[in-house]
């Protein structure tokens, strides 16, 4: 299949009549043939409202049925879709839906009142449509018998999803049908998906994750998938057993989330009768610290496959062998669909075990950034190869190590420190739910090591308790000078917490004390 139309139509044609979708909130069932449907009226309708073919609309709404109708429905239409980040500010919001050009926005009650100065600042040509997650769009005009489906090329846009933008502004990826059915095509090779899988999808449809993974992992394969409209932990295992679902996606916050829940009430995986089916859960957006990864197995008795994606890659592009080969704890993986490789400063390729920075080359990495051809041409090489500011090795056996972002490396007294060495550390500490370290400016050493966390609710723990076992276990110079207990670690949308913001936090928190 070249496009998410064809896809569709191929899936409607041979398998109409089976799920694709599980609504749980409302037991409502999507089947491939009303996927179909869905996604002509949505084309009929944006020609009523003439939307021209390849243009951007957008939308701010909580995962539902009808939002994943929409989702691939544009798509399907011809048009861009735009996913809007409904955790972003009033700042963020308007600067994304401004430069994205859309031209249509479908936003649901909750976020109309919640971002109503945003809207309201829109201009008159840019048409906001009220829409139910469970009914669907209030189309304001009437709708043709059937859609004027315009020529649709495996490289046409299909995709605009802007970075989270911890540092600057947000950067609009732009994401070709070749790209959205690679990053399908991707996850379901690597996690060996059929169309007999279906996956639980707890991450927001405004996430590249959620996006390509559990919705077009499933297209791809005609499989299905389970979406309630947001991650809950005491539903979690209610959901799988109930749906008889074979596998989900998540990341280490929702891993801690679970792994706290058991600790405070007890897990009995007997008590949930579907959990037979359950194959695997995958892990990414964020490094999954290895003490985390083996608790959540040995608690739960669910193997985790570690896995690494980007937003500028269609998700997944590093991945664990699935069961019963064995994972490399620490490790995201080894390629599946693309290609990756290590280069040092001067581009070379580096041997076995030299940290240099990850590249990636394939049919899922994006073209560019919208309109922003600088961010396009640093990104990007000449040969098609992706420059991920991720600091990585790659051992003899294959098996690729982040070791943290070129951007967060902490430079002291000139000896890099990878601030991932921090985190592990923090986390063997039955205490600590959420670490990150990080550098702060100094005078002596250019930075020092800082470290903040999160901890368990009723399990006690001190700061000096926590730098005691950093130095034990990194030495006196690796471990943080500082480490700062806070309720909660800012976080994106995927639940990555954002480690560049912390120093700004803690440096405001030292001036007001």
């Amino acid at each position: 299949m070249n496009t998410v139309r064809e896809l569709i139509e191929h899936n409607a044609a041979i398998r109409g009549d089976q799920i694709f979708l599980v609504a749980p909130e409302t037991n409502a069932l999507m089947t491939y043939g009303d996927l179909h449907r869905h996604a002509r009226e949505i084309g009929a309708r944006l020609d009523a409202l003439g939307v021209s073919p390849g243009a951007k609309v957008a939308f701010l709404l909580t995962n539902g049925y009808w939002t994943t109708a929409l989702f691939l429905g544009v798509m399907y239409s011809g048009r861009v879709i735009v996913p809007l980040n409904a955790v972003s500010g009033e700042a963020a919001l308007s600067y994304v839906v401004a430069h994205s050009d859309s031209q249509v926005i479908l936003v649901e009650p909750l976020y109309a009142d919640r971002f109503s100065k945003v809207l309201d600042d829109l201009p008159d040509s840019v048409q906001i449509i009220a829409t139910d997650i469970d009914r669907g769009p209030d189309w304001p005009v009437d709708v043709a018998a059937d859609p004027v489906l315009p020529r649709l090329d495996t490289d046409d846009d299909a995709l605009l999803i802007y970075t989270s933008g911890t540092t600057g502004l947000p950067k609009g990826v732009l994401l070709s049908n070749r790209n959205t059915i690679a990053g399908g095509q991707n996850t379901a090779t690597a996690h060996e998906l059929s169309a007999d899988d279906r996956g639980l999808c707890v991450l927001p449809l405004y996430h590249i994750n959620a996006e390509m993974v559990t919705v077009m992992g499933p297209l791809v394969t005609g499989g299905s998938v389970v979406m309630p409209n947001r991650f809950s932990a005491t539903s979690f295992w209610p959901l799988i057993a109930g749906q008889s679902c074979t596998w989900f996606s998540v990341v280490p916050t929702i891993i801690a989330y679970l792994l706290e829940q058991a600790e405070r009430e007890g897990f009995k995986r007997e008590a949930y009768g579907g959990l037979q089916k359950l194959r695997f859960g995958r892990s990414a957006s964020a490094p999954l610290a290895p003490e985390m990864h083996k608790a959540f197995e040995d608690v739960f008795g669910v193997p985790i496959v570690e896995t690494m994606g980007l937003t500028e890659t269609a998700a997944q592009i590093l991945s664990n062998p699935m069961p019963p080969a064995r994972p490399k704890y620490g490790s995201p993986g080894i390629p599946f669909g693309n290609e990756a490789k290590i280069i040092d400063e001067g581009g070379d390729e580096c041997p076995p075990d030299v940290p240099g920075e990850l590249m990636i080359r394939g049919d899922n990495v994006t073209r560019g950034y919208y309109k922003n051809d600088e961010a396009s041409r640093q990104a990007l090489d000449p040969d098609g190869w992706l420059h991920t500011g991720d600091i990585a090795l790659c051992d003899e056996e294959g098996f690729f190590f982040i070791t943290g972002r070129i951007k967060e490396l902490i430079i002291k007294g000139g000896e890099n420190i990878a601030p991932r060495e921090i985190d592990e550390a923090l986390y063997e500490h039955p205490a600590v739910l959420e670490a990150a370290g990080f550098g702060m400016p100094d005078k002596l050493y250019g930075q020092e090591v800082m470290a903040c966390v999160a901890l368990k609710a009723g399990v006690p723990c001190s700061e000096g308790d926590l730098v005691s076992l950093t130095e034990t276990s990194l030495g006196k110079f690796k471990a943080p000078k500082r480490i700062f207990i806070m309720d909660e670690l800012p976080k994106g949308p995927s639940g990555k917490i954002q480690r560049l913001k912390l120093p700004d936090i803690i440096q405001n928190q030292l001036v007001q004390s």
